[in-house]
């Protein structure tokens, strides 16, 4: 029997993450068939749809902390250093906003 207490900054092997909005101080969760944009916008954060593919970077967020797999095409390596995509994008581990 494990004993091994579950991180929840981790991601779950079923493909879900969680977003925490530090000035609101809210955690969402991100199911593994949802979008983190569909999340955010649900809970109300002011974001850009744009043409949720990937390809035009209008949702293009900033993030403070968090493990991001990009999946954009349209964020250089430098500006993945920052923000990601919420329409397409995944995590690792939990991702930081500063919502």
């Amino acid at each position: 029997m494990s004993t091994e207490i579950p991180d929840s900054r981790q991601a779950a092997a079923d493909g879900s993450f969680e977003i925490y909005l530090a000035w609101s101080n809210q955690v969402l969760k991100v199911g593994a068939d949802q979008t983190a944009l569909e999340v955010l916008l649900q809970a109300g954060v002011p974001i850009e749809p744009g043409c949720q593919t990937g390809g035009c970077g209008d949702c293009a967020t900033a993030y403070v902390e968090g493990d991001v797999i990009h999946k954009d095409l349209c964020l250089n390596g430098e500006d993945r250093e920052r923000f990601f995509c919420p329409c397409v994008s995944r995590a690792i581990t939990r991702i930081v906003l500063a919502f």
